[in-house]
């Protein structure tokens, strides 16, 4: 999610010529999570403008509306993750909401709403065996909602981010969440300050993970693959390998990738060797878009 009070020269497309990629149609989209079916290589992107889902499906070269824009009240949409089960969630960024969708019907299953009140930014997610984990870059709070497989929970503040290391000064905070393979601990990026942190999901501890001098400032969308995590920046338009340690609370920095197949990019998925970026040109909303919006495909390193 693009946080303007930052400027840093880009490396990516920067306002010129689109990158190539599999085209989301429309002159508004900015698109901003993405989400693949590893059963089928379907590909899911979200419009931050007007909440549309599309899919892709595999090999294709251009996106198809999924679900029409602002049904059941999604009128925005960051974060996307696919469950198991066959469940679509979408975080509605500034509603609040948090939607699951079934995939083969397209019928909404549920649609949770965050417990506070006040300014909210729901705005990226991650699955256990057990539980969806989901950021509130503006609220400071890491939200729990436990996954039955018939029916997902309500969406419950799990973490007060007051009460940890994490700086909570009025910005943009924790954006990017992935959990370890085990299920143990998540890995979350600061937007602002470009830190990494670790958060035991038994204790609930949160520590910093140590990158020498290195931080990521503008890191949005999070992969992690054992202890390889790839982190996008959002400018200067990249993503960053970190290679961490088996505790993940260490980690040094590859270089990063991308470059001109990028433009203001924000997440990532993976699938059978491929890293699919999107594009979302957040850094010209919403006056002044280059179509067409595209996600970037990049083999991975």
């Amino acid at each position: 999610m693009f946080l303007p009070a930052i400027a840093v020269v880009t490396a990516g497309c920067g306002g010129g010529e689109p990158p190539p990629g599999i085209v989301v149609p429309g002159d508004a989209v900015f698109p901003e999570g993405i989400a693949v079916d590893k059963a089928t290589g379907d590909l899911y992107v979200g419009s931050t403008s007007d909440g549309t889902i599309f899919r892709a499906a595999a090999g294709a070269a251009e996106f198809e509306e999924f679900l029409p824009a602002g049904a059941d009240g999604r009128t925005e949409a960051t974060g996307l993750k696919i469950h198991p089960e066959g469940w679509l969630f979408v975080a509605g960024r500034t509603t609040g909401l948090l939607f699951v969708y079934d995939l083969d019907t397209r019928e909404l299953v549920t649609s949770l709403e965050a417990p506070e009140e006040g300014e909210t930014l729901i705005n990226d997610l991650t699955f256990t065996t057990d539980a969806a984990y989901v950021t509130d870059s503006y609220r400071d709070v890491v939200y729990r909602v436990p996954l039955d497989v018939a029916d997902p929970g309500k969406m419950l503040t799990w973490l007060d981010l007051e009460d940890t290391v994490v700086p909570t000064d009025d910005g943009f905070g924790l954006n990017g969440i992935s959990a370890s393979d085990d299920g143990r601990y998540l890995i979350s990026v600061h937007t602002d300050t470009g830190e990494l942190f670790r958060i035991d999901i038994r204790s609930r501890e949160v520590r910093p993970v140590d990158l020498g001098d290195e931080t990521l400032p503008t890191g949005d969308g999070l992969l992690l693959d054992g202890t390889t995590l790839f982190v996008v920046q959002e400018e200067p338009g990249q993503v960053v390998p970190v290679e961490l340690s088996g505790d993940l609370l260490e980690g040094e920095l590859r270089p990063g990738f991308g470059g001109d197949s990028l433009d203001f990019p924000t997440t990532l998925a993976e699938n059978d060797g491929t890293i699919y970026v999107v594009n979302s040109q957040l850094d010209d909303a919403p006056d002044n878009p280059t179509p067409p919006f595209t996600v970037a495909e990049l083999p991975v390193p």
